[in-house]
């Protein structure tokens, strides 16, 4: 098929590069010349494992392409996927301007039947909306689809490849087919394609993200009555994790949520909630815990140090939101680095792909290493906010020799607490006894 990404972001750049993977010709469209001019030449704008592979085999056969002109991008294609930024506006609720925007420029361009597709995470209602533009600007046939996208950072190519499932929201019968025909490749083995309607689709999605956010929120409190308490949030995980009711996954305690996802997914639905009269109070909670957990390894670091680390030195190990991403939105680390500068603090990081991203965000305000125990030298303190590998077997001989103090405070529950005892370690991490 003939297909037309707009947007490049990280969704929009995965799905196009593996759309074309099965053979599609797909041509990415994207406003910011700079940008496409780079993917022109093979650069990719975002780091995602495996993406390079597909990226520049696509290109070099001439199945991927890009460009900054919209008319062009559109003109073949069947069908169009939107995956455009919804930043989540002043009040919470998402921003439905970018797409909407390109509702509308599209709509002046197209000559014949376009299956337009919404592959943003959207409120619901956002496809009838998407519809009316077109409506309104021209008596060309199109259908609106809602089609969520369902990919992990750091794992995103290997989900849109092999996808546990694939919701496809549309009315249309003709719509549906095509849809149907573009994912066949990607279902092979029997994985379902959900067709519904587009507002239980657009649901679905921040359903999906939200439920999810509610886990990993519930078990950070279950880690906090765990220390309080004297129990190890470790063997209570394991303990319920063996309830398939349950499950095992989403269920390690940590720092909180960050990404470009859960945070505003789950505030752009207790919004919507809002806006039709409903008190979601789950998700209020939510958001309200995760705020809070994002900052506990600060005030772990407070407590320990008396409420003085005016002059302290620390080092963090771990700038991404998750590992295998270089994603800094919404990153507990972000927070952690504030709290400690506004401390007086003095900080110094390491991450394996994160560190570009974070210094055009801080720029000299905190010190960049060049590995993991660079950044460890003269430090008064570790902390640990991403759980990259390179971390979990540190060699601790070298670590000892740099660190001021073998202090070390855990936000992802790296390292096992007999061998911190073993070591000498005071090691304070989440929902487990303080090691001293």
């Amino acid at each position: 098929m003939k297909i037309a990404v707009i947007g490049t972001g990280y969704v929009g750049l995965v799905t196009g590069t593996c759309l074309a993977e099965t053979g599609n010709n797909v041509i990415c469209v994207d406003i910011v010349e700079e940008k496409v001019n780079k993917m022109k030449a093979g650069q990719l704008p975002i780091y995602e494992p495996g993406l390079d592979v597909l990226f520049h085999r696509n290109i070099a056969q001439g199945r991927l392409s890009f460009t900054t002109n919209l008319a062009e991008g559109i003109k073949d294609a069947q069908i169009i996927f939107m995956a455009l930024p919804t930043p989540p506006g002043g009040d919470g609720a998402a921003d439905l301007s970018y797409i909407l925007g390109a509702a509308k420029d599209i709509s002046k361009l197209i000559t014949e039947y376009k299956v337009i597709v919404n592959k943003s995470t959207v409120p619901v209602g956002t496809a009838d909306k998407v519809a009316a533009v077109f409506k309104e600007h021209t008596n060309v046939e199109v259908d609106v689809v809602s089609n969520p996208e369902f990919l992990r950072e750091g794992v995103a190519v290997e989900d849109f490849m092999k996808p546990d499932r694939v919701v496809i929201g549309t009315r249309s019968e003709k719509a549906q087919k095509l849809m149907g025909e573009l994912y066949a490749p990607y279902v092979r083995q029997g994985n379902p394609i959900y067709y519904m309607d587009e507002r239980s689709s657009e649901l679905t999605k921040y359903a999906a993200n939200s439920f999810l956010a509610t886990k990993i929120t519930f078990m950070n409190e279950v880690a906090n009555l765990c220390e309080i308490v004297g129990a190890d949030v470790d063997m209570v995980r394991k303990g319920i994790g063996s309830d398939d009711r349950i499950g095992k996954r989403f269920l390690f305690p940590g720092i909180g949520y960050g990404g470009s996802c859960f945070p505003k997914d789950v505030q752009a639905l207790e919004k919507a909630a809002v806006e039709h009269k409903y008190d979601f109070k789950i998700l209020k909670a939510v958001m309200d815990v995760n705020e809070k957990q994002k900052t506990i390894l600060t005030d772990k670091a407070f407590q320990y140090f008396k409420g003085d680390v005016k002059g302290k030195k620390f080092a963090l190990w771990g700038l991404a939101f998750k590992p295998e991403t270089d994603d800094i939105r919404e990153a507990p680390a972000l927070y952690i680095i504030n709290d400690l500068l506004a401390a007086g603090a003095e900080v110094t990081v390491f991450d394996p792909e994160a560190m570009a991203n974070v210094k055009a965000l801080l720029g000299d305000k905190i010190n960049y290493a060049n590995d993991q125990y660079e950044a460890l030298e003269g430090a008064d303190a570790l902390l640990i906010a991403t759980e990259w590998s390179v971390f979990r077997n540190p060699d601790f001989d070298k670590m000892e020799e740099v660190l001021k103090n073998k202090v070390v405070f855990d936000g992802r529950n790296l390292f096992d607490l007999q061998k911190m005892i073993d070591l000498g370690y005071y090691y304070n991490s989440i929902g487990r006894k303080i090691v001293s």
